[in-house]
């Protein structure tokens, strides 16, 4: 039996949803599915909604917020124990050093998502099945 995934994805964007569905298509190692949420507060109302979150990729900026520094936070105060990631489309900014402070447990930069990113990225933050 496939092991199944289901990742949330923040980003306001829909673009990225899009970008992101595509390349886990190709994932083959475990099935994902991909749940979309473009605000912080849709985020949150899906988190109490009871629908399972193996996973959060989570927008590094995000309005009306800064970036992952308030919105990571937020989950976390609302009760998400799960694995959190912050996407970018840039890590240069010194405050990704200090990203467990934050809550986060991991960050990519996002030109550097693909299948066997996706792959790793669940190996090592999800519980073996």
């Amino acid at each position: 039996m496939t092991r199944k995934a289901h990742i949330l994805l923040v980003d306001d964007d829909p673009a990225e949803n899009l970008i992101l569905r595509s390349l886990i298509r190709k994932v083959t190692s475990i099935e994902i599915e991909l749940h979309y949420c473009q605000t912080m507060e849709s985020a949150l109302a899906h988190l109490r909604s009871g629908e399972p979150v193996s996973m959060i990729l989570m927008d590094n900026r995000l309005q009306p917020q800064a970036d992952f520094r308030e919105t990571v936070p937020a989950l976390r105060r609302h009760g998400y124990i799960g694995p959190v990631g912050v996407i970018s489309a840039s890590l240069a900014d010194p405050y990704f050093q200090k990203l467990e402070e934050y809550g986060a447990d991991f960050r990519i930069d996002k030109a550097e998502i693909d299948p066997t990113a996706i792959d790793f990225i669940l190996r090592e933050y999800l519980p073996p099945a």
